[in-house]
């Protein structure tokens, strides 16, 4: 059975080199879909809590949200650093409150504290549904993410392999030592 969250981002990219509206600097509204699959546990009769899902999943993508995604090698990005430098944003602001860790991945680097997102590939639905799936694989049993951004619309499915032990008092993932990192329930 599956447990489905989605998130609704706010974000701005171009198609570097590409012929058509897209090479312009714009932005969209997307809103991601993420099925989480396993067995019903029994303790909470449930598959995984959707506001686990949710806090899980969110402490990733909030990276993506109201920030700019563009590729490594658009000649934008250091005219975009610069003029964050002389603005003395480049590293934060205390008004900066809304972002994640950040994170480097073989796909995308986060900088979190400039709302900036560098890809290695031009942005695309399909593009997310990737880096999502890359930064989430090893923290939820992710079955499908889908992407909807404007009138583009992307979905994977993934092939979940086994189960994870979870909390039978909140439904949450047990870590590596078998202790709910909510409640400090600990497998017997």
């Amino acid at each position: 059975m599956r447990s489905i969250t989605t998130f609704h981002i706010q974000y701005a990219h171009r198609f570097y080199n590409f012929k058509g509206e897209a090479q312009y600097l714009h932005g969209h509204t997307g809103t991601m879909t993420i099925e989480v699959e396993d067995t019903i546990n029994p303790g909470v009769n449930m598959v995984f809590p959707c506001n686990e899902i949710r806090k899980t999943a969110w402490h990733v993508i909030q990276n993506f949200d109201h920030a700019l995604i563009l590729r490594h090698d658009d000649p934008l990005l250091p005219a975009v650093l610069a003029v964050y430098e002389q603005q003395g944003i480049k590293n934060g602001a205390p008004t900066n409150q809304m972002k994640g860790p950040a994170f480097k991945t073989e796909l995308a680097t986060a900088h979190p504290d400039c709302r900036l997102v560098v890809t290695k590939e031009t942005m695309t639905v399909e593009g997310m549904i990737k880096i999502v799936y890359e930064l989430l694989k090893d923290k939820l049993n992710i079955a499908k993410i889908t992407f909807v951004s404007g009138d583009n619309t992307a979905s994977q499915e993934y092939s979940v392999k086994g189960t994870r032990d979870r909390c039978p008092c909140c439904g949450i993932a047990l870590d590596e030592n078998g202790v709910c990192p909510k409640c400090g329930y600990r497998k017997p």
